[in-house]
């Protein structure tokens, strides 16, 4: 197989943010459509035909938490893909039609941020997709989201230990 080979054609291209605050920590959305206690996850979504990857970022971080690209700076990325399959429960969902893709892969980028929780506006897109907000550790992120995305956390979370001071 050639190394520009896609390892995984049938999963979605998606970005993924970790927002790390002055005080190194990382923000965290709350999904109303997620049960208690994995709800909570970093910012994420689909990469439009033909966009740059870290301009796929800070779309979706606009998009989902209100935040301006002005107000963030990048700090580093992963390189290279990082997937994860939908389990057989997500997929055959009614609710999740949508979901043609076996799951998702996806880059993910850390950023500073230098504003004010104030410029934070969950309402700010029309498809809203957190109901609350709050800065929390990384180190936490692992054991917060839905069980599924578990792997990818933590190699998030490695990967960008040394933004959280």
């Amino acid at each position: 197989m050639p190394a520009s080979a896609d390892p995984w054609p049938h999963h979605r291209a998606n970005v993924g943010i970790a927002l790390f605050n002055a005080a190194g920590q990382v923000w965290l959305g709350r999904r109303d459509d997620t049960p208690p206690p994995w709800n909570w996850q970093l910012p994420q979504g689909g990469v439009d035909a033909g966009e740059v990857l870290e301009t796929a970022a800070l779309r979706e971080l606009e998009e989902e938490t209100g935040i301006r690209p002005d107000r963030v700076t990048p700090l580093g990325n992963i390189p290279g893909w990082i997937a994860y399959d939908y389990p057989p429960e997500v997929r055959e969902d009614p609710r999740f039609h949508k979901k043609r893709h076996l799951g998702q892969k996806q880059r993910w980028f850390a950023f500073r941020f230098h504003g004010s929780d104030a410029d934070i506006d969950l309402q700010r897109h029309a498809e809203v997709e957190f109901d609350a907000w709050r800065w929390g550790e990384l180190a936490e992120i692992p054991d917060l989201i839905i069980p599924w995305k578990r792997d990818v956390y933590l190699q998030v979370a490695e990967a960008f230990r040394a933004f959280a001071r």
